[in-house]
């Protein structure tokens, strides 16, 4: 995944290091330097966040908090309105499209990385996965507290 992220900005430091510091231009209509500079640098800063995000996952004061912060709102689930918890393996690209937060037509997925996470059944029906380094710890925990 990260190799992946990598490859815009790499490709952009290739073109800086062959126009700016060789002094070729690339292609029929070639940015000038300094959007050259500013591209490579804007996309390592993107990149750099992006490698950095992590999923934070609570458990306090009667409700699950999901968070990933810097990137998106957290979400706040209320304990009272969990049916159920199970730990589950997962594959991200085939499940859920990717990471982050997603909607699938079974619920939400909060996911950053890993194969395992948790899945809660809300009491409405719907289904939150929560993608975790420790599922079982996690799915504990809330059992504990239902």
């Amino acid at each position: 995944m990260a190799l992946a992220l990598a490859s815009p900005p790499c490709f952009l430091l290739g073109l800086l290091i062959w126009q700016v510091v060789l002094g070729h231009t690339w292609g029929k209509h070639p940015m000038s330097n300094g959007d050259v500079i500013g591209w490579t640098v804007f996309l390592w800063l993107i990149y750099f966040r992006l490698i950095t995000v992590r999923l934070v996952t609570e458990v306090r004061q009667g409700e699950l908090i999901v968070a990933m912060p810097g990137l998106w709102r957290l979400r706040r689930v209320p304990l009272a309105g969990i049916h159920s918890v199970e730990t589950i393996t997962h594959d991200v690209a085939r499940d859920y499209g990717g990471y982050g937060f997603r909607s699938t037509r079974d619920g939400k997925a909060y996911v950053a990385g890993g194969t395992r996470g948790v899945r809660v059944t809300l009491a409405a029906g719907e289904k939150l996965v929560v993608g975790t380094q420790r599922p079982d710890e996690l799915a504990a925990t809330i059992r504990g507290l239902i």
